[in-house]
């Protein structure tokens, strides 16, 4: 395999690393491509050893990041927690991270790929998975990217995102169990309509909903591809963890939501709204219908 030499973060300059010319095998961006875009599953990635997620590195990049773009919790959270209850460890978000052994604590850098540098890791990885996702959906839109940093055993508690998502374990291990997307038993039409309203993505968890969900254990080297909307919680192992979140949105993706939007009018209206479809039917109709209300709404709050 070929090598490439990159230069370090700032406090490092001095030390070079050598990192592979590419972030995917072949096997591995096989596997990707026959589960995208709708069914959960793990395979390999060459992203472990990259410095920029060293402690020290992610203590810097948060340094320079906005303070709404982090996130802190503490670390013993039940599986369903409401918003509401959730509370920090009253340290830095740098402090946290330096001492993320020992503080109880699990945090995100949201949106890294407004920082120059993680944004050209960023498109690096995704540009190799690319052909694949443009096969299915089309090109990618909205490249993010997120940086989880865990104390041991923490809990991220139930909840589902809107975008097409890889999880990338960069160090320790966590669990991250998979509902199916779509389950209106577990994610019932009112929580997605919620959440496209501006909710928060945090959802209600019953015993009961076990059975559905599959556990994937991710180690260092380990990714993990999570569909659109899929329901999900982690349970972080015995030591520190690091994780890149790599999402991108999809045509689909959008329809689906705009589609929500229209059903909560609907709901509203005292009607009882079919869900809308998953991949790959598309949601013309719903999309198209709620895009037009929400424009002829935008236009009369300008005027």
């Amino acid at each position: 395999m070929r090598l490439k030499t990159i230069a370090v973060v700032p406090a490092r300059r001095n030390r070079m690393k050598l990192m592979p010319d590419r972030y995917f095998a072949n096997d591995a961006q096989r596997i990707f491509a026959g589960l995208y875009p709708e069914v959960a599953g793990k395979f390999t990635h060459r992203l472990a050893e990259h410095p920029l997620f060293e402690f020290e590195a992610l203590a810097q990049l948060a340094s320079r990041m906005r303070p709404c773009d982090v996130e802190q919790n503490l670390a013993a959270l039940p599986i369903g927690v409401d918003p509401a209850a959730l509370r920090d460890n009253g340290l830095s978000i740098v402090e946290t991270i330096r001492s993320i052994e020992h503080n109880g604590s699990w945090l995100v850098l949201k949106f890294v790929e407004q920082d120059p540098t993680y944004r050209e890791l960023l498109d690096a990885v995704l540009d190799e998975l690319a052909p694949a996702v443009a096969s299915r959906t089309g090109p990618m839109l909205k490249r993010e990217a997120f940086i989880f940093v865990s104390s041991p055993n923490a809990t991220t508690p139930f909840h589902f995102d809107p975008e097409h998502n890889i999880l990338l374990q960069l160090r320790g291990e966590k669990v991250m169990t998979v509902f199916p997307a779509g389950d209106e038993e577990v994610a019932a039409p009112e929580e997605h309509e919620r959440f496209h309203l501006g909710g928060h993505r945090n959802l209600p968890y019953d015993e009961t909903f076990g059975a559905k969900g599959c556990a994937h254990t991710l180690r260092s080297g380990e990714a993990i591809y999570v569909p659109v909307k899929a329901p999900h919680w982690v349970r972080n192992g015995p030591a520190p963890s690091v994780s890149f979140s790599v999402t991108w949105r999809s045509e689909w993706s959008y329809r689906e939501a705009s589609a929500h939007g229209l059903n909560n009018i609907m709901r509203r209206a005292g009607l009882n709204p079919s869900a809308p479809e998953r991949f790959p039917r598309q949601n013309h109709v719903k999309s198209l219908a709620y895009r037009a209300v929400d424009k002829a709404r935008r236009a009369i709050v300008r005027s």
